[in-house]
Parts: structure tokens; sequence; C-alpha cells
């Protein structure tokens, strides 16, 4: 009967078992009188050691005419080792190749060569082989669970919502179309008034973390189409300082719990995740208009200007993360339930997070009263016979709320290091990329 199955980093504690492994043929190299074959799971890379008088002669055949990246299972003893640098050596008693992968390779798994983007993703399965790249998806998958604990310990529920629509939160221009049984729907570009419409449901805290679709004809390091955001909406605010504290406590809190994760693993990545300062600065539009050079303006910030503003942030403050807040109503006109200062209608509620110069999330307190909202699509050019059911809503009793939408692609993409957002995504989508 075969041993069961260990990973790679499970044979570091072991010594004088016999134990089986299974994975990828990374490589095989003959040195005279011994020969090392380097096995690869998700969790690290074996060495199994082959030494001439020892191992079965069949075994060095079966290694060398095995093309790389093929599927190996081997089987053998494990032992410490001090000439390892993974610390352990696998002798093997038996082998066998469970599939054999084509050659040549359109793409190296670990060829210090590298390969450009465009390349990568096409060939996507074989690039997220590399060590590398695996990181990325277990510092994100780290950082989902992190926020799920933490938005759970402030009392939030987690909710799914629909994502084919009869219409959008934001305008139809970058909308998805699709046919819906004959009718025209569209792909979800924010689960915003289905999470408005809960807060009357006395849901009173929800989460969604789900996907959006934006049919924004972008080709930028930090766009793509189908992107997965953190949506959290809370009743019964008094203002946006609500929403902002509770949003740093997580932000805070999933950085510890990613640290912490990551620690265990081993995962490299773990040397760019510190506690960041707090609390995040506060720092009105205005001020940031200042910063920018352009005193009294309401422009809206660009990808540029929020570059320049993360390196202004930083010199000034000396921290990654800050809000935003006080936005002008000139800029957040089309977002018709922002809801308006009532001391200076002139400006908003709403407040953008910042991280090293990307908006990662943006959001504020709602217009919870029905003739303010209904004002404010008249404004916006909203016809309010488009949305029935949201409305209702508001006709038999709203709290007062307000959340924001938070982006884990872009947050994950800072805090990975890596130079493109589509490396944070399993199987990215663009404008150009709709496979694999």
């Amino acid at each position: 009967m075969s041993p069961p199955r260990r990973l790679a980093r499970e044979l570091r504690s072991l010594d004088g078992v016999t134990v089986r492994i299974g994975g990828h043929l990374e490589d095989y190299r003959a040195l005279g009188g011994v020969a090392f074959a380097l096995v690869r799971d998700g969790s690290g890379t074996t060495q199994v050691t082959l030494k001439k008088g020892v191992a079965d002669p069949s075994l060095f055949e079966l290694f060398q005419s095995t093309p790389r990246e093929s599927v190996v299972e081997v089987e053998g003893e494990a032992r410490k080792s001090e000439k390892s640098n993974r610390g352990v050596e696998l002798f093997p008693t038996s082998a066998r190749v469970l599939t054999v992968a084509e050659v040549p390779l359109p793409l190296g798994v670990v060829d210090k060569v590298g390969a450009d983007l465009d390349t990568r993703l096409n060939h996507r399965v074989l690039d997220l082989r590399k060590p590398a790249n695996r990181a990325i998806f277990e510092l994100r998958g780290a950082l989902l669970e992190g926020f799920r604990a933490a938005f759970r310990d402030l009392g939030f529920v987690e909710v799914e919502t629909p994502k084919i629509l009869r219409q959008g939160a934001e305008g139809g221009a970058t909308l998805f179309s699709v046919d819906y049984f004959g009718e025209r729907a569209y792909l979800a570009q924010s689960p915003q008034l289905y999470k408005q419409m809960l807060m009357a449901a006395d849901f009173e805290r929800v989460l969604e973390i789900g996907p959006v679709f934006r049919a924004e004809p972008s080709d930028t390091i930090r766009h793509i189409t189908e992107i997965a955001m953190l949506d959290g909406e809370m009743a019964f605010i008094e203002s946006g300082e609500d929403l902002r504290v509770t949003l740093e406590e997580a932000v805070a809190r999933t950085i510890a719990h990613a640290r912490a994760r990551l620690t265990e693993t081993g995962n490299p990545l773990v040397a760019r995740l510190s506690d960041p300062p707090r609390p995040f600065p506060r720092i009105p539009f205005a001020t940031v208009s200042e910063w920018l050079g352009r005193p009294g303006t309401e422009q809206d910030l660009g990808t540029e200007d929020e570059k320049r503003l993360g390196e202004i942030v930083q010199e000034k403050l000396g921290v990654p993360l800050y809000y935003i807040t006080d936005f002008p109503t000139s800029i957040k006109a089309s977002t018709f339930y922002a809801r308006r200062k009532d001391e200076n209608p002139a400006l908003t509620e709403y407040f953008d997070l910042g991280f090293s110069g990307i908006e990662i999330a943006s959001g504020g307190p709602r217009e919870h009263r029905l003739d303010r909202l209904l004002a404010n699509m008249a404004s916006a050019g909203v016809d309010p016979a488009a949305f029935p059911g949201y409305l209702e809503a508001f006709r038999f009793g709203m709290p007062p709320h307000g959340g924001w939408g938070f982006g884990i692609d872009r947050f994950t993409w800072v805090l990975a290091g890596v130079p493109n957002i589509r490396e944070t995504r399993l199987f990215p989508r663009d404008r150009y990329r709709l496979e694999p």
C-alpha cells in the first residue's frame, strides 16, 4: 500500500520516513554518479536524489526521457540534508509519469529569461505555475479571508446581489448589454442600488465581494473590464466619518491577517505588508487642488493627478493610505445617490481612499430623503421611472445610510508591487482579451 501523498513543505520536518510526492518535473540534471530531479507542487519544490548503485537504473532513464513540466509521482525515503538548500532530499524507490507535457513549452516556467505580459497571459496556466505568481494569489486569498473576518467581527452580513440588471447605477455608457430572453439587460457595474435597498430591509450592515463589469475602452496598467469589488453599506450613520472609521479599521485588520497568514507559508510578499499608520489622513478636495497647483478649481483627478498626489502625500505626511474628502457636487453630479451637504450643497459628503497614488475605494453617505433623491435624479438627467424597485425602498422608510466600493484587484496590485493590475487576476479581461 502506497504511503499518503505529501507536499514539499511537509517534507522539511521529516527524516527517514517513506513518502509519496506528486508534481511537475521542473528539471533533471545528471552529474557523474549522481542525478537530481526537481519536482514542484503548489507548496514548493522537492529535490529527488538518485545515486548510481543505489537507485534503480530504470529511474535514471525515466527522468532523463520525461519532458519538463510533465506530471510525475515519486515514492521514496525523505532524509534531512545539509547539502540541499531545501533541507531535505528524497531518495526514490519508484516513480511513474502520470501525464507527459508537450514540447517545446510555449512559455518557460523556471527560465530566468522573462516573457512579455501578453505571452504570459496567452499561456496563463504555465505562467501561474511560477512560484512568484502563485505568491500573488496566496496574498489575494489571504486578503479576502481577512476582509471577511474583519467585517464579520464589525457586524456585517455577507450578501449577493444580482449581476444581470434592467438598468445600471452609474449611467449606460459603461454597461455591457446582454440579451435576456428577448429583452435588453446589462451586466452589473456595481451592486449600488441593491445594497441601498437592503438598508430599508433592516439588514443595516452588508458586505458583498463579487465581480462587476465596466465597459470602459481603457487600455492602462490600472484598468480591466471584469473586476472584483468589496462593497459595504451601513445604516443609521451620522456622517461620512462613520464610514471612513469602519473601512479604515477593516483595512488595518486585513493587512495584519494577511501578514500572519503569509508568514505561516513563507510567502516572500510578507515583506511588503506592514501596519499602515493610523488614522489615515483626511485631506479635503480643496487642499488636494492646492497641492496639485490649481487652487480654487473643481477639476476631477485624472491618473497622473492621482500619481502625483500619492507622491505629495508621501513627501508631506509620510503615509501610503489617505482619504480625499469633501468632493465638489460638480464632480459627483452624475452620482445621483450621493448626499450633498445640507450647509453647503456645492459639496458632497463623498470621499476616495488613495493608496500610494492609486484610488482603491470611493463612497460616502447616500441621499435617503426621497424628495432630495428625486431632485438629484432630475439634475443628473436620470428618469425615475427606470428605477421603480429602487425608489420603492425609499417610499416606505429609508434610514440614513452610506457605503463604499473597494477595489480588491487594485489593493492586491499595490501590495504585491507588480507592474500591471492584470497580474492580480487569474484570467484577466480587458478590451482586447477574452481568452483564455
